[in-house]
């Protein structure tokens, strides 16, 4: 899938387990905030980010590629209809950083939509993903597992974040959405060696990367 994005859309606090290891309250609606196609990077060029501003945590989640436009589209089948492809990605998050934006109160963008801090995977086409709301990720580091989710964890399924967004923002055509992260967040470090793992219906695709 070659389509561009004209945004990134992130839902944030998705996982009820990733809400408490930052403190954070559960939502009672969908958590929003955007990355610009600026900040995407592929997986070949590697993780890269500003040390002298603090740590950078990994935060794997299901992303999910627009294939047809959504605005105020409330059918939860129709809005899954839109769904062209799915991935993993990492939103990379300079936490030090967001930690000083929230406490004065302000948005996240400094921590969030830097360049490089979208890393997606390649992307399935819909048709080979049995079903969307059946999906598992593992994310790894240096060998050992960091994170586990699966979909039917999520606070808001795929189809109910996809209403809520198109809500208030419309949905072109390579539009990505990146749902949420499980528990398990952390630092990386230089040189770490990263593994993505995505499965449904005993189907695994495994991608790599790592931080230079």
């Amino acid at each position: 899938m070659s389509l561009q994005p004209s945004k990134i859309i992130c839902v944030g606090r998705n996982y009820a387990e990733h809400a408490k290891e930052l403190g954070n309250a559960i939502p009672d609606r969908p958590v929003l905030f955007m990355k610009p196609p600026s900040s995407l990077a592929t997986l070949a060029q590697g993780i890269v980010w500003n040390q002298a501003l603090g740590e950078c945590h990994f935060e794997c989640e299901i992303c999910i590629q627009i294939a047809q436009p959504l605005s105020q589209e409330t059918d939860k089948t129709k809005v899954l209809d839109a769904i062209g492809a799915v991935t993993l990605g990492l939103d990379l998050t300079l936490r030090d950083v967001q930690n000083e934006l929230k406490s004065k109160g302000q948005p996240w963008e400094r921590a969030k939509a830097f360049d490089g801090s979208c890393v997606l995977a390649d992307w399935v086409a819909i048709e080979s993903i049995a079903d969307v709301n059946a999906l598992e990720l593992s994310f790894s580091v240096n060998g050992v597992e960091r994170q586990h989710g699966l979909s039917t964890d999520m606070i808001f399924d795929i189809a109910t974040v996809l209403v809520d967004i198109n809500q208030s923002f419309s949905l072109q055509a390579g539009d990505v959405i990146m749902t949420g992260t499980p528990a398990g967040v952390g630092a990386l470090h230089s040189q770490d060696q990263l593994s993505m793992k995505l499965i449904n219906s005993n189907h695994e695709h495994i991608w790599t990367t790592f931080c230079r």
